[in-house]
């Protein structure tokens, strides 16, 4: 649905050059909930308006449901009508809500279907329809400085979904809002990418957001997207920075001659006593040195940082035990192996 390939934007001020993104290449599904996260200035913002050509890329291409609006943006500053077309069919949420405080809360819903040309009548069922969808069917007349943090977010919802998008933009829209009022929201747009088929494509700087509703993420770091793919796939992936940052576990060897290895529980995996069993299997004592354990995507994931007793290589076959399971393991330290590089190698031989 949204697919960008060699994204590049440079930003010029007084002779000097910013380069926001570096070549961004993004595939976000039809029908999938997409997240993109990364610390300020990581160019997720950026990267956001490039994909309705709010801002116009210094290279590369912009393919939303099919059309490259990049081909249709021209070499003009000012959008053409083509371009202007393709934007109504992709709808946008700002962090700041953006509602204009002299209009009604139906009257500010009703404002892109006035610029669309949308008559009275249906600009006014329209709008009392969406109203109805984001739970607010009885706030039509009032006004945005009369309304909570979480209704205006539902109010600048509506209005994104006012020109029937195929696609949602957010623009960190849960950041400056409370715990609870942001799972409401992150509920709302699930609900809305399930009732209505929408692609939503969303930055976060927030890791709860990514656990709460989105099917796929990528990581962005200086301009670039340094790790892609589903949250159960990146889960799964060996030393993945997006798992790590989902669940962060701790925790330091209690000695020397100590191995320590971070365990991803999911699936089936996760509710099962592998932990124990191991520890009866080969008599050793296994100490939890960290744990979390959530819910993604409506299945329960874990990580764990245990530690075993001895060096890398007298643990070779327990580590191939729990890789038996199902689960995911990373060495976290091997200081005290003789030779870390045939790592994976002794692991597959200690599993055979």
């Amino acid at each position: 649905m949204i697919t960008t390939t060699g994204l590049t934007k440079v930003y010029r001020s007084r002779g000097r050059e910013v380069t926001a993104l570096d070549g961004v290449d993004l595939h976000v599904r039809e029908g999938e909930v997409y997240g993109v996260v990364g610390q300020s200035g990581a160019g997720k913002s950026t990267l956001i308006r490039c994909v309705n050509l709010l801002e116009r890329p210094s290279s590369g291409t912009v393919t939303v449901a099919g059309q490259d609006l990049t081909a249709l943006a021209g070499r003009g500053t000012r959008a053409g009508a083509e371009l202007r077309k393709a934007r109504s069919r992709i709808g946008m949420v700002f962090q700041h809500f953006n509602l204009l405080s002299s209009r009604t809360v139906q009257s500010n819903i009703e404002l892109p279907l006035e610029i669309l040309g949308v008559s009275g009548k249906e600009r006014e069922r329209k709008a009392l329809e969406l109203l109805d969808l984001v739970g607010l069917a009885d706030k039509a007349k009032a006004y945005p400085g009369q309304l909570s943090g979480g209704q205006k977010q539902r109010v600048g919802i509506a209005r994104a979904l006012a020109g029937d998008p195929k696609v949602l933009l957010s623009d960190e829209s849960t950041s400056a809002l409370d715990p609870e009022t942001t799972r409401s929201i992150l509920q709302l747009l699930r609900d809305l990418n399930r009732q209505l088929g929408l692609t939503v494509l969303l930055i976060t700087h927030e890791m709860e957001v990514v656990k709460t509703i989105c099917d796929s993420a990528a990581l962005m770091k200086g301009g670039r997207v340094v790790e892609s793919g589903t949250v159960s796939e990146l889960l799964a992936t060996p030393g993945s920075e997006l798992a790590a940052e989902l669940f962060p576990v701790g925790g330091e060897p209690s000695g020397p001659d100590r191995t320590v290895v971070d365990v991803t529980f999911h699936g089936d995996a996760a509710t099962q006593p592998v932990i124990s069993q191991l520890s009866r299997t080969y008599n050793i004592d296994i100490s939890i040195l960290g744990a979390a354990m959530d819910t993604v995507c409506g299945k329960q994931v874990g990580r764990m940082r245990i530690e075993l007793p001895g060096r890398f290589e007298e643990n070779v076959v327990p580590i191939g035990f729990l890789r038996e399971q199902g689960l995911q393991v990373d060495v976290a330290d091997v200081r005290n192996a003789h030779d870390t590089a045939p790592a994976d190698a002794l692991l597959k031989d200690g599993a055979k």
